[in-house]
């Protein structure tokens, strides 16, 4: 085989190797340094995390959060948000307990439902613009199907090329 074409392919399929592993870190790999990938799917918080955005968050103490903070929380119907702290409100019961009265940037009017200490997941830390996109529909089928079925044939070029491209030479008791 001409040794531009065997150079093509292995670059190609290099390549296309490095690309599945870049990818399947930022999408799973922070989370070994205890960082959770969210996917921003509103634009709330567009001027500082893009719609599309996968926004990485580490964990934070509730204790020590200050108005002007952003946080990422559940809110009681399971929906995962992230919005501004715009104030603090202490319980009127106890006041070693506090509640967050968030916004998005982008929105009008406070969210509607205080967020309590034990719905704040993090902080984000920093976000990678559209990655989210590709996050959300790797997420569910038929796409997370398509992923499955792409990096399998990414292995397969991989081990076709390498098979290809080898230039062992047969032993000599092999070539008589």
């Amino acid at each position: 085989m001409n040794k531009k074409v065997k150079l093509a392919l292995k670059i190609v399929s290099n390549s296309l190797s490095a690309l599945v592993v870049i990818l399947a870190f930022l999408l799973h790999g922070f989370q070994l340094f205890g960082l959770k990938p969210y996917s921003v799917l509103s634009g709330s918080m567009e001027s500082v995390y893009p719609t599309g955005s996968l926004i990485y968050v580490g964990d934070v103490d509730p204790a020590d959060l200050v108005v002007n903070d952003i946080i990422t929380f559940r809110l009681p119907s399971g929906t995962v948000a992230t919005h501004r702290i715009i104030e603090i409100i202490p319980d009127s019961e106890n006041p070693s307990v506090h509640r967050f009265r968030t916004k998005g940037d982008e929105n009008e009017i406070p969210d509607g439902t205080l967020v309590e200490f034990g719905n704040v997941i993090g902080q984000p830390l920093f976000c990678i613009p559209l990655l989210g996109y590709l996050a959300t529909y790797m997420a569910y089928p038929p796409w997370k199907y398509v992923a499955l079925a792409v990096a399998g044939a990414i292995i397969l070029f991989e081990i076709v090329v390498d098979f290809l491209l080898s230039d062992k030479k047969k032993p000599k008791s092999e070539q008589n």
